[in-house]
């Protein structure tokens, strides 16, 4: 009998039509969007700060990271709550879809999949799949310390 494969549990979210994943294990919880506030002397990756239960998070703009074009906040988006490293933060993206289990055997290094991925310090791996490659996210390695250090100084002085 062969031991099992090792896995981890991936949510699964749609961000300009593209399935990307989070791991579960640093996924807090999903909220419909809201409208968020502005954060003035923020970098350019932060969108906005929400406001939730009295603590104010940092948004962090996944599309900004990815080289997409923005898009308007849509009250159908959903805003993804995850630890990322030493603060939590959220992210909003068009859908939250489902959990899916992943061998860990399968995953793939971004550099291998393609040089321009390779410099993509946010990417955890990717792994194929009958329909692609979902590429999986790596919530610790979002933020560079001076972008932590900025969006803490921001947040800090936002009403």
């Amino acid at each position: 009998m062969n031991p099992p494969i090792p896995s981890q549990s991936y949510l699964t979210v749609r961000l300009a039509g593209v399935q990307i994943a989070f791991p579960v294990s640093s996924v807090k919880e999903i909220l419909r969007s809201v409208e968020l506030a502005p954060v003035p002397g923020a970098p350019p990756i932060l969108e906005g700060a929400l406001n939730l239960r009295g603590t104010l998070l940092p948004v962090i703009d996944l599309r900004r990271l990815l080289g997409l074009p923005a898009r308007r906040n849509d009250p159908g988006d959903s805003l993804v709550i995850v630890n990322a490293a030493s603060r939590t933060v959220a992210v909003r993206v068009e859908s939250a879809d489902e959990i899916e289990e992943i061998a860990t055997a399968s995953l793939a290094s971004p550099a291998s999949v393609s040089p321009v991925l390779a410099n993509m310090t946010a990417l955890a791996g990717v792994a194929a799949r009958e329909d692609g490659a979902l590429v999986i996210f790596d919530p610790a390695a979002f933020l560079s310390q001076a972008e932590h250090d900025t969006i803490a100084a921001a947040i800090a002085v936002t009403p």
